[in-house]
């Protein structure tokens, strides 16, 4: 059994320490209120058996709570005083200085907290643990200086999450959809350089890139691009590629026809359109942004937002390239094709792609191979799409997602046109909804009037992150502000005016919907009243949302937050608060969103049809998935849950697995397997434990995580079953 420090270390669990404090503190009172050892030995006895019914590393702060709770039920009042006056003294002595063993700790890898922290980020490259030491720093100025002590509190308890403390000291926004168009077509600058309009599809790929690049090292979220923007390059190279044909046929003294001309340029072309998706596809992986992890960018495709027949038939080409090297995949340092985790692909089902008959159906089913051997696209349907997304016109839009999930309001500008490129989200506060389930013991009324209480906890948290922002000038990122990516400012105008009218979001996130409904009621979201409390309690989210947008002209969204490791956070905060519960706190994370529990049998479409409903009721962002077996050989499948979710769902994805085991060469499943109380990754073949020699893709939060997860997450994915 393991305990993790204070520090973020992780060590061995010593039951000697528990016996040696409270003896410590006993010696420390009056004989007439001291106890017996076998009081001490009986506290530490219980201490050490609630840790171990945890089935996880238990924090230190945990165990001394444990320890209070323990005098307190013995009587012993004035020995809990002492040994409470005692960690208080120590906590003050260490707030002194909060940063110094953190960033040691992560300097020396033995940081388990941050080794865990983020799927995508390597904790050992000295690239990202500058961010990470910079974070630290940015924290500790967040919570001592920067955000009211009440929601630091909050925030520190489990209660609410203020997400990216780490960034919030500078003025950064979240995620963004990068108006590629503009920077390609109008020109943009890189780092003091002059970058014109591209001259071929080639050159247009490699300036996307670095623009990718650029943005990611000026924000803290997600990205998305659409590859209708790089369509029309595609005709700028085919009329170059035409004429120099022409030409070679000219000096060769070949007389050809029209049709040679035609079949030639077409060759070269799509050679162009390969190496063009390539370098997208390599650049990206491979590409360093400022924070040390490759960028997180998502790649849009859809047909329907192509503004003519000819862009939509070369659209078709490039999409159909993505997905070929995708379904390709990169090599590893074996020389051996695996699973990238970026760029995060989404694809749009439509009226030309989703049935057998449809102009573009071959794309589609090029996805469903995609699917099923990497894990991406993911699939919007456009049917559902315009069924809510609806403007103040009346209109339905159909637009991507910024990053994972997280999805702007319709916005419609003074010439009465739709826009989305250029525009962001300020920032994300989540509430733990398990906790106000749990605080309501059942009563419903206390419960509305602790989700009041909550409610604007979390409106207070969502204006530091707005009022942050406040007042930036566009010289504190260039590349969003000034050259396109968001938009034109001048140097030295503030951004304030993109703050308000709908044209940014901030986000209202909310996790644990299926384990507050089990709180309140006893029943699970896949039952009738548990599906219809589930549902009052979305409505009720949204009413607050909608109060504070109408009264400060700002965009508040409800969001179904992607929980990485504070699943893991928030279930450690509930079973120190409320103890082990079954059905509820008896896990090691919680449930994302709205999703219904890993856990859960439930039929593929049957999950699908139920989250719809949850889903459209999260504005500001949420994505479902079904978690299936290696579909390979079985695409038919996969294209029926495709059609499935262009009837039913707005946003949905297919969880697969996609390993290898650089020790043997197996390319299978890797397992997670339970070891002295940790759970650790194994190679079913030959055993290998060896994270550094195994290649693991798994889907955490709607993207694909490639550098493992904490105890809490990979609890989860070990927990999961199939839906198909």
């Amino acid at each position: 059994m393991k305990i993790i420090k204070r520090n973020g270390a992780e060590a061995v669990f010593d039951s000697g320490k528990i016996y040696a404090a409270v003896s410590k503190a006993n010696e420390a009172v009056e004989p007439i209120h001291r106890i017996c050892d076998d009081d001490i030995r009986g506290i530490t006895d219980r201490v050490t058996q609630m840790c171990e019914t945890l089935g996880r590393a238990t924090g230190v702060e945990e165990i001394q709570d444990m320890v209070e709770r323990e005098l307190m039920s013995l009587g012993a009042y004035t020995l809990a005083k002492a040994y409470i006056t005692y960690r208080y003294t120590r906590e003050l002595v260490r707030k002194s200085n909060t940063t110094d063993e953190r960033i040691m700790s992560l300097i020396e890898c033995s940081n388990e907290d941050i080794k865990q922290e983020n799927s995508n980020k390597n904790p050992t490259v000295n690239s990202i643990q500058r961010d990470y030491m910079a974070g630290e720093v940015s924290k500790d100025l967040t919570t001592r200086i920067l955000l009211p002590p009440d929601i630091v509190k909050a925030h520190e308890e489990g209660i609410i999450h203020f997400h990216d403390a780490d960034y919030f000291a500078q003025h950064m926004h979240n995620c963004d959809l990068v108006n590629l168009e503009d920077m390609l077509q109008n020109g943009t600058v890189i780092s003091g350089t002059l970058i014109e309009k591209p001259r071929s599809f080639a050159t247009a790929c490699n300036i996307a890139t670095q623009i990718i690049a650029q943005v990611a090292s000026n924000q803290y979220g997600g990205q998305s691009i659409s590859l209708t923007h790089l369509a029309p390059f595609v005709d700028v190279s085919r009329r170059k590629l035409r004429s120099r044909v022409i030409s070679e046929f000219k000096e060769a003294n070949i007389e050809c026809t029209e049709e040679q001309i035609e079949k030639v340029t077409e060759a070269r072309l799509r050679e162009e359109i390969n190496r063009g998706v390539q370098c997208i596809q390599y650049q990206v992986v491979t590409l360093l942004t400022t924070n040390g992890q490759a960028p997180f960018i998502t790649v849009f495709m859809y047909l329907g937002e192509a503004k003519d027949e000819q862009t939509k038939a070369d659209l078709a080409l490039i999409i159909e390239e993505v997905l070929k090297q995708r379904i390709q995949g990169v090599k590893n340092e074996k020389g051996v094709w695996i699973t990238p985790a970026f760029p995060k692909l989404i694809y749009v089902l439509e009226e030309d792609n989703i049935h057998e008959d449809s102009k573009y159906y071959h794309l589609t089913r090029l996805a469903a191979k995609c699917t099923a051997k990497r894990m991406v696209p993911d699939y919007i349907s456009e049917k559902i799409m315009l069924k809510n997304k609806i403007d103040k016109n009346g209109v339905g839009h159909c637009y991507t997602c910024m990053g994972c999930r997280s999805f702007l309001t319709p916005y419609v500008d003074k010439d009465g046109k739709p826009k989305y490129y250029g525009r962001f989200n300020q920032g994300v506060v989540t509430v733990n909804l398990v906790d106000i389930g749990l605080s309501a013991k059942g009563d419903m009324e206390l419960f509305r009037q602790i989700f009041d209480e909550r409610m604007e906890l979390c409106h207070r948290a969502l204006r530091c992150r707005h009022e942050r922002l406040l007042g930036t000038r566009s010289d504190a990122a260039p590349i969003l502000w000034q050259y396109g990516a968001l938009t034109r400012l001048k140097s030295g105008e503030k951004i304030d005016d993109y703050l308000y009218g709908g044209y940014s979001t901030l986000s209202l996130g909310y996790a644990g919907l299926w384990e507050c409904v089990r709180a309140l009621s006893g029943k699970k979201l896949t039952e009738p009243e548990g599906e219809a409390l589930g549902l009052e309690i979305m409505h009720m989210l949204n009413s607050y949302t909608a109060k504070w947008k109408a009264a400060e002209n700002i965009d508040y969204s409800l969001y179904g937050t992607p929980l990485e490791s504070t699943t893991y956070k928030f279930a450690k905060c509930l079973q120190s608060r409320f103890g082990i519960i079954e059905g509820i706190t008896d896990r090691s994370y919680i449930t994302n969103s709205y999703h219904v529990h890993v856990t859960e049998e439930i039929d593929a479409f049957e999950k699908l049809s139920l989250e719809a409903k949850f889903q459209a009721l999260s504005p500001g962002g949420a994505i479902s998935y079904v978690e299936v077996p290696d579909m390979q050989s079985n695409i038919e499948a996969v294209l029926d849950v495709m059609r499935y979710i262009y009837d039913h769902i707005m946003y949905a994805e297919l969880n697969t697995k996609s390993d290898y085991c650089q020790e043997c060469g197996y390319d299978g499943e890797i397992l997670v397997v339970e070891d002295g109380g940790k759970l650790v990754w194994e190679c079913p073949n030959c055993k290998n434990r060896d994270q550094t020699k195994m290649n693991v893709a798994r889907r955490t939060c709607g993207y694909i995580g490639t550098q493992y997860w904490n105890q809490g997450r990979t609890s989860e994915i070990k927990d999961r079953v199939l839906h198909l």
